[in-house]
Order: C-alpha cells, then structure tokens, then sequence
C-alpha cells in the first residue's frame, strides 16, 4: 500500500475517522496497532510475522536487561538478534556471493548455497530503531516500556514503518500515550505536509525518474552532456522522492495528532560535508551518530585518529546499510573520505568568512552528485561508465526535459528563499493555501502516469 494510491487515501479517512471515533486512549492505541500491521501485511503477509518476532525478542531483552546484574550481556543479544534478522534477510545474498567469489579465486572447491529472497520492506528501518530504544533503555535515558501494544504499536507506527523517519522512543512513546483531541490545526497542517510530499513524489520524482532510467539503465549508450543531466537529476529525483515520502508520513502522522521529527533541510543548501548530513536524512545521520560515531570515538570533539577512524567506520556502515552491493560501499567510502579531509578546513575562520557561501555550495553539491552516480548505477562498471562518458561530448546528446529543469530551478528558489529574511512571506497561510492548490491542480492535469515505489523502500 503506498501513500502515493487511492487505496491508501481510502484507508487512511477510515483510520482518521474511526482513532478520532474511539475515546480512551488504550482503544486508540490498540487501534493504530491493528491499522499499522494490517498496512504492512498489504506488502506481504510475512512482514508482520517478522516485525512481530522483532518486537516481541525486544520487549523481553529489555525487562531481562533491567531485572539483571549482566545488563550489557542481554543488550548484545538484543542488537545481535536485531542485526542477525537485518544481516540474513538482506545481505544475505551479498554475502554468500562475495565468499564464492573468494572460494574460486582461491581454488577451493565450495559453493555456498544462497539464501531466500525475501526482503521485508522497512526493516532497515525498524531494525535501527528497536535497537536504539534498547540502547537508551541500557544508557537509563528512557524506561523500558511496560505495555506490550504501547511498544508494538511505536516499532510499527505505519506512517514511519516502511522508510523512516527512524523515531527515538523519548519522541513517539510519550505521544501515545498521551490523550489526543481532534484539532482542525492538525489536520490542515497535516494535510497540507501530505500534498507536499504527494507532489514532490508523483510531479517531481517520478518525473525526474523517467530521464534518469532511460540512461542509468544503458549507460554505454550514451556520452557527455546526458549523463550529466542524468546525475543531476537522480540527485534531485531521490531528494524529492525520499523527502516527498517523509512530508506524507510527518502528515499523516501529524493528522493522527504526533509529531514526527524533521528529516530534511535543504540539504543542497549545504556548505560543507559536515552540514551536508546534518540536513540529509537526519533520523540516520543523528543515529549514526548516537549509536555508532559517539561509542567509537568517545563524547568529544578533538580531531584524533580515534576519531577519525570512528567517523570513516560510521559513514561507511552508512553507505553498507543502504543496500548490499559495493557501490554503496563506495558511495559511504566518498562521504567518509571527503569528511575526513575538510573536516577540519570546515571549522576554520578561513573557510566560514572568506570562502563565499556559493562557491562552498557549488563545491559541496557536486562532490554529493558525484558520489551519487555510485549510489544509482546497478554495478561498479556501470558507475566507471557514467564517469568516463561524462567527459565525453557529442552533439547528437537529448536533453533533458526543459520542465524537469524548470522545476528543480523554482525548487531551489524556493528552498533559498526559506533560508532567506523573506521566509515570513512564504509561511503566511494564504501564500500556502496558493501553492497547495497549485500543486492539486498539477497533478490532476498533468501527473506522470502509473505509480512509481518510493526509492527508499529498497533499502
């Protein structure tokens, strides 16, 4: 069931309608657990039996956890057992054939068998975000949660559930257990963030896709100038594909009476690479950095090689966590190698007043496309590819649609003007009841046909 379908409107005003029906807030919550697993068994009906497992190993480590003198030991078998589910079900494959690989290079006679194919949507997702709340059980940030559909309706919230954002239980438990009245506010700013991303998804992404598929899907076909437009516009495809999902789910969310946390901020605004993910898929980027940057390097911000190392480690199991292939590895190994060389030229007065603010986002936003091209091709030799013939012209290129480009311009207007002394004007409730009916109007008239998954489902 994707947000961006007729069917997930009509169940959706049947969730509203009967959440805000229902009273007390046990029925309510009870009520988003029945919705969120019968949302996701949509997909597949062997998702929520996976998510349920998950859920219930969970809420038994952290009352063994707290109840016992071995605390970190219960907490190694929750992460191990979360890791274990994420590691067989979706690297699996990967694994297995890079190890026959080794095995014939190395002239030993063993063919590993592959596993199932099966790859729960989202499970990247709730995989990060049960192990940080039995992290934050262990650091006594939060009490282990003592109602059984309390925690099972926060690992399954069905707006969150299948691409984020990755929630902290400081966030979403306390929302619901708290009583929510119906308010006209929420379900107009709700629903406003919901066309929003509807738009950036199906006006915009799905758009963009079109070009980008046709060349990333034969790259040795074509030279120069179209595989150039062809990164740009993946680079912006993703960006309104995987923002446009998080503003449906902050609306939804939002209309449900819970606020989500931000998951993007102009992040092609960005003037360094340190800035870059702190506006780029926040939820990971603060995960990563709680959970795996902060144990490994320790709570300080010296410039040693721990540090270093920490950070390189991280940003790379960033890059592995999107997808089991090795050009995410590469994509996280540009990320952590650009970071390691600018982190420091970042923080210097040189680098903050003298460089003009253009030219660092200039620099920035193309260090980003570049590793993007890693991120979209389908094999190392079809990123090799896109890199030499970029470099290489003919006259006979397409172009790229002049609308596509048209939109990505007013995008970023935009996106300027929101960072900009002019940034009152855009939030008057008039202007945003403008552009949400122009939005509308768009994608009535003129949508690109059939529905396209949200890229990030894939991972």
């Amino acid at each position: 069931m994707l947000f961006n379908s007729w069917i997930f409107v009509v169940f959706f005003v049947v969730v509203l309608s009967i959440y805000y029906v229902l009273g007390p807030t046990k029925l309510r919550i009870g009520w988003l657990l029945a919705v969120s697993y019968f949302f996701y068994g949509w997909l597949n009906p062997l998702y929520p039996v996976l998510l349920a497992y998950a859920t219930l190993f969970s809420y038994g480590i952290t009352f063994l956890m707290m109840r016992s003198s071995h605390q970190k030991g219960w907490l190694a078998l929750g992460v191990v057992n979360g890791l274990f589910l994420l590691g067989f079900f979706k690297y699996g494959i990967f694994v297995v054939d890079n190890l026959n690989w080794l095995f014939a290079r190395w002239g030993i006679s063993l063919t590993l068998r592959k596993p199932g194919v099966l790859f729960p949507v989202g499970i990247s997702f709730y995989t990060l975000l049960i192990i940080g709340y039995l992290v934050d059980v262990y650091r006594k940030k939060i009490p282990p949660e003592k109602n059984v559909i309390r925690y099972a309706a926060f690992t399954s919230f069905f707006p969150y559930l299948l691409s984020g954002p990755i929630e902290r239980a400081q966030n979403m438990l306390p929302q619901l257990t708290a009583a929510r009245r119906f308010s006209v506010t929420n379900i107009t700013e709700g629903l406003s963030l919901f066309v929003v991303g509807l738009f950036k998804k199906t006006a915009l992404a799905d758009f963009l896709a079109v070009y980008v598929a046709r060349i990333y899907g034969d790259p040795g076909h074509f030279t120069g100038l179209p595989l150039l437009l062809a990164t740009y516009a993946f680079a912006w495809q993703i960006y309104f594909d995987f923002s446009g999902y998080t503003d449906m789910a902050r609306g939804a969310a939002k209309m449900l009476g819970v606020n989500l946390m931000l998951n993007f901020k102009n992040p092609y605004l960005a003037t360094g690479l340190g800035d870059f993910w702190r506006r780029w898929h926040i939820s990971l980027s603060s995960w990563i950095r709680d959970y795996i940057y902060f144990p490994l390097a320790g709570r300080t911000i010296a410039a040693n090689i721990r540090s270093y190392l920490a950070m390189i480690a991280a940003i790379l199991l960033a890059g592995l966590w999107h997808g089991a292939a090795w050009t995410f590895v590469i994509w996280g190994a540009f990320h952590a190698l650009g970071r390691a060389f600018t982190r420091e030229l970042e923080m210097t007065d040189f680098y903050k007043d003298r460089i003009p603010k253009v030219v660092k986002q200039f620099f920035i936003f193309h260090w980003v496309c570049l590793s993007w091209i890693f991120f979209r091709a389908d094999t190392v030799k079809d990123a090799m590819t896109v890199l030499k013939g970029i470099f290489s012209f003919t006259a006979a290129d397409p172009r790229l649609s002049l609308v596509a480009i048209l939109f990505v311009l007013l995008v970023w207007i935009y996106q300027y003007l929101m960072e900009s002394r002019y940034r009152r004007f855009l939030e008057y409730p008039t202007v945003r009841v403008v552009l949400m009916l122009v939005m509308i109007l768009y994608m009535v008239f003129f949508n690109t046909e059939g529905y396209e998954k949200f890229y990030y489902f894939r991972f």
